[in-house]
């Protein structure tokens, strides 16, 4: 009776068990099915695409960060070698869809004598470039790729594509050179997709090859590991490296950690998080920067480390890393100096310099390193003598110009390659106006006794403009800028890269007025920061600026070669005789020789080049009247004349240097009251005295 009258209980009990277990398998069911669901997603997505996934535009960084890097480096000073291994994550941001990456192996260029960069150079060797085919062994360079793989996420395999990768010339199709790395891949990546690839490499680093190498224990790693081109609509942007050319790239955020003697101080683009010691007698040293095209370092145990900062009422605080050769302790001042010079005026003329921080590099002597720039790192140059009386004997006028480079190359990224100008230019022009500010008057000066003994001509002061014209003048016909930089005739590229940019920005300094194309420029930064702006967006800036259309002096200085010459062909100032039957005389008989108190003054103004310009003549008479005339500059020749009583003294044609691109300004003015003999005493006298010092130096070493 117990058993049956216990029967429903026991049930009961069951069935409210059984209800509790199918509600929680229901409760567990509804909240791991989506997390189940979208693991199977997952996994799916990651076969079909191999891990190809869209990055999160929800981000509001600085840059686009489509190239970013993390880099692991050995350096191996007693071989010379650099064993290394990056991970690269790169994205698409293109329109159009890619089936290969294309990487820049820069120091392939210094493999051997058949490398492009070497074959141009030996075109026409520019200073300091002389006789590199000839150097021994141990002074050649090289990176050699050992492995290529692509990473997948999750549970996607891991490709490797080393046997695929192949060396290709896409400038010049030379079968030999080995600067550009094509790495097919097994699938397309479409606009806005991210690839991770591996790479491992080794390198033996050159003695310095185009700033980039070791002397002694002193080594300057730059373009040093392999590095992505920038896919545009039309397809890759990866040139090979040339001798006349230098850098493109895109943004990203490098993570590097270098591993170097301990002991030895490293220096790099970025900001150092942390370096540990190795039970090898190394240290690593961890550098971090975001925003960035480009990454480069520098160690040595021979440097002393200063710092200073920069400190302005409207502009961000910069930190300033020194790294100077002991030798050049007394000098640590005049490199801070012009460093925080050129933070004050690019960014009160241009815009705010981005970053915390910045690295000064004293490179070591006979090194090559000297006067080269990267993002929050660069290199300045100076000597052991050097007294303050010229900005470009000492680290003065080098030190602003690489810290300019911040501004024009480092925020603002064009193409080296093919527009080298747009920063070279921009860059030495604003230096022009920084040196003329801080560091005036500035002095010609020379050096004796292998370069070891300067000595300054306080007769004779340099501008910013003058300095430029002798390059300029040698090679004005040399090659149109439009032309692609890294086709430019190899020791002519100077000149439109640096000298003719920089004086057709003086020469619109002077047209247009400071205050306009000041304005233009920093429009230009203040658009195109952490972008690859083209020649006509600079243009454009400027236009917009001035707000009249420009194009004509734009397609002159930029889609030809043409040069600017205006001559003051003739000037003539004569006494008025009247000669002749005249109707006013009062009777019709023949006047012969009756003066009058006036002089007809002629003044011929010749277009010698093709270049056109608008130009100011301007003609002074004994009584100090001026007579001024605006002259579009189209025709071969004008003329104006004038009357009046007194006799013209002299005539220029463009008297305040506004064209400063003028090839010939020895014709441009004629005077009717020749000053031969005090010229000639005046310049024979400061040449004997010249001359006195030098003997009387001569003979006190002889």
């Amino acid at each position: 009776m117990l058993n049956v009258s216990r029967s429903p209980l026991k049930s009961q009990l069951r069935l409210k068990q059984l209800f509790l277990r199918l509600l929680c398998a229901s409760i567990l069911i509804i909240f791991l099915l989506p997390l189940l669901v979208s693991r199977s997603t997952v996994t799916h997505a990651n076969v079909q695409s191999a891990r190809v996934q869209p990055e999160d535009s929800t981000e509001n960084y600085p840059s686009q960060r489509n190239a970013n890097y993390s880099i692991d480096v050995e350096l191996d000073p007693e071989n010379r070698t650099l064993t290394g291994r990056e991970v690269l994550t790169w994205r698409n941001i293109s329109s159009i869809s890619t089936t290969e990456l294309q990487f820049h192996l820069y120091y392939n260029a210094w493999k051997n004598s058949r490398s492009t960069w070497l074959q141009e150079n030996n075109i026409a060797p520019r200073r300091g470039r002389d006789g590199l085919a000839s150097r021994p062994s141990s002074d050649w360079g090289w990176i050699d790729v050992t492995a290529v793989r692509f990473l997948g996420e999750g549970d996607a395999p891991t490709i490797d594509l080393t046997a695929d990768i192949a060396h290709i010339s896409p400038d010049d199709g030379n079968p030999n050179d080995e600067t550009v790395l094509r790495v097919p891949l097994p699938f397309a990546v479409d606009p806005g997709s991210t690839v991770n690839v591996e790479i491992e490499w080794t390198s033996r680093i050159p003695r310095t090859f185009a700033r980039t190498g070791t002397v002694g224990d002193y080594f300057f790693i730059a373009q040093w590991f392999p590095k992505i081109g920038v896919l545009e609509e039309s397809g890759w942007n990866c040139h090979q490296f040339h001798a006349i050319t230098e850098f493109f790239s895109d943004y990203g955020v490098y993570d590097v950690r270098i591993t170097a003697p301990t002991d030895w101080v490293v220096g790099a683009t970025g900001l150092e998080r942390e370096k540990s010691k190795n039970v090898n007698g190394t240290t690593t040293h961890h550098y971090y920067q975001e925003d960035v095209h480009d990454f480069a370092w520098t160690t040595s145990p021979d440097f002393i480390e200063r710092r200073s900062r920069f400190e302005h009422p409207s502009l961000p605080d910069v930190d300033i890393r020194l790294l100077l050769q002991p030798e050049h302790a007394g000098q640590a001042e005049r490199h801070f100096q012009a460093t925080q010079d050129t933070l004050r005026y690019y960014g009160e003329w241009f815009g705010a310099y981005p970053y915390s921080h910045v690295t000064v590099v004293d490179p070591a002597w006979q090194s090559g390193s000297g006067g080269m720039e990267y993002p929050t790192f660069f290199t300045a140059g100076t000597r052991w003598l050097a007294p303050k009386t010229s900005a470009d004997d000492g680290p003065e006028a080098v030190t602003i110009h690489e810290a300019g480079h911040q501004f024009w190359y480092g925020v603002i990224g064009n193409n080296e390659f093919e527009h080298a100008w747009l920063d070279e230019g921009l860059n030495t022009f604003a230096t022009g106006r920084v040196v003329d500010l801080t560091f005036s008057p500035h002095y010609l000066r020379t050096r004796f006794f292998g370069g070891l003994i300067p000595w300054t001509f306080k007769d004779l002061s340099w501008s910013r403009e003058i300095y430029r014209l002798p390059s300029y003048r040698r090679n004005a016909l040399t090659d149109p800028p439009v032309t692609p930089s890294y086709l430019y005739w190899p020791s002519s590229g100077r000149s439109n890269i640096y000298d003719k940019p920089a004086l057709w920005l003086f020469t619109l300094e002077r047209y247009l007025g400071w205050d306009v194309l000041q304005k233009g420029m920093a429009d230009f930064y203040k658009r195109w920061q952490y972008d690859h702006p083209k020649p006509d967006d600079f243009f454009s800036a400027i236009n917009k600026a001035s707000d009249e259309n420009l194009q004509w002096f734009f397609d002159q200085i930029h889609n030809t070669s043409v040069v600017f010459d205006y001559e003051l062909q003739q000037l003539t100032s004569r006494k008025i005789v009247n000669r002749g039957f005249f109707e006013d005389s009062g009777e019709n008989s023949f006047i012969d020789g009756e003066p009058e108190d006036l002089f007809t003054t002629t003044v011929v103004i010749r277009r010698r080049g093709e270049g056109v310009f608008p130009v100011k003549i301007v003609t002074t008479f004994t009584d100090g009247h001026e007579e001024r005339e605006l002259w579009d500059g189209h025709d071969r020749w004008t003329s104006f004349t004038y009357k009046r009583n007194a006799k013209a003294l002299d005539a220029s044609v463009d008297p305040e240097r506004v064209l400063l691109l003028d090839i010939n300004y020895t014709n441009n003015s004629r005077t009717l009251t020749p000053k031969a003999a005090e010229a000639a005493r005046k310049w024979s006298l400061k040449w004997l005295v010249w001359l006195q010092d030098l003997l009387l130096t001569y003979g006190f070493f002889v």
